[in-house]
């Protein structure tokens, strides 16, 4: 081992190797592992480390440790929509949940600071999105468990850094998804019809584009893309266009907001239902209750009804913002 590790980080690997049991030694090389200085010099060291870590989790003993880990992933579904965000190391993952989220991540310049995800809710006008800010994508190691907690989210951004190789950003994270066979949605015919392969909706967000002064760096990266990503210039460091980016994401979710008005009442505009694109009047009220559902006689509409308090049928397709008066 380099011997100008710092002394906890010295002391962390003896307690490593005079670990018994495996349980022990997973427990304490993921601590050696946290307390290495992340830089350039320490890289392919945490990459044999994490490689050391993965075979011990695999290993029969290793498995009740490992279903421990996996509990860090399995992240509870809230608001509108779960979205992950990745990329390669330092290319500002955390910094932009921190900025749109009420979550704190642990924000640095050294490689690989995140360790595991961290969830928090983006308000966007009158509903919350979880953001879910992710370890970093390397090809030293693939935290299996992450690939499945992106299996399950609605909706990647991909972040890459405008100023230091984008397009290497880029290529890279995608081909790291793909060997766990994740890809873009909009690459979907290019890959076989089976289910062997999920495809997820993808937004690039090309961070540290802080000002108009960096826009032409972000034109040259994106003509120098082989194909049309759907992406958008971003700062986690000077908010740009990030109230832009909260609108885009919950565009890309595919989701609508419609406001229940009890009869003779107001609706309440600070709590809406949350459904999908598409959804009709049956389907808002078995988001309601499912009495609702059974009981529906009727419904009026105000908003996308050709005039207010419209009644419509139960196959009657919603608008986002629109008022639904269920009768029964």
């Amino acid at each position: 081992m380099p011997t100008n590790l710092p002394p906890e980080a010295q002391e962390a690997e003896r307690r490593y190797r005079e670990a018994k049991t495996t349980e022990e030694k997973i427990a304490r090389l993921e601590e050696f592992i946290a307390l290495i200085p992340k830089h350039k010099g320490t890289e392919h060291l945490v990459g044999d480390l994490r490689r050391k870590l993965s075979k011990l989790r695999t290993s029969p003993q290793g498995a009740k440790v490992v279903s421990r880990r996996d509990a860090a992933y399995r992240i509870e579904r809230e608001g509108a929509g779960q979205v992950a965000v990745v990329g390669t190391t330092n290319v500002g993952k955390s910094a932009l949940v921190r900025a749109l989220t009420n979550a704190e991540p642990e924000v640095s310049d050294a490689p690989f600071t995140t360790w595991a995800p961290t969830p928090g809710m983006m308000p966007v006008e009158n509903v919350q999105i979880q953001l879910i800010d992710t370890p970093p994508l390397s090809a030293e190691f693939v935290e299996p468990a992450l690939m499945d907690l992106l299996r399950r989210v609605d909706l990647i951004l991909l972040v890459v850094d405008v100023r230091t190789d984008p397009l290497q950003h880029l290529e890279e994270a995608v081909a790291l998804l793909a060997q766990s066979r994740i890809v873009p949605l909009h690459r979907k015919d290019r890959y076989p019809e089976d289910r062997r392969w999920t495809f997820k909706p993808f937004l690039v967000l090309a961070n540290k584009t802080d000002s108009e002064e960096w826009d032409e760096v972000y034109d040259i990266f994106r003509e120098l893309l082989d194909e049309d990503w759907p992406m958008m210039p971003v700062s986690a460091e000077t908010g740009r266009n990030l109230e832009r980016l909260k609108h885009e994401v919950f565009q890309r979710l595919g989701v609508i907001r419609i406001y229940a008005k009890p009869p003779g009442k107001d609706p309440d505009f600070t709590a809406p239902f949350v459904i999908k694109k598409g959804s009709t009047v049956e389907d808002f009220a078995a988001a309601v209750h499912q009495d609702f559902l059974r009981d529906l006689k009727a419904a009026r509409v105000w908003g996308s009804a050709q005039f207010d308090g419209q009644m419509v049928p139960r196959d009657y397709i919603l608008q986002d913002g629109d008022v639904v008066e269920l009768r029964v």
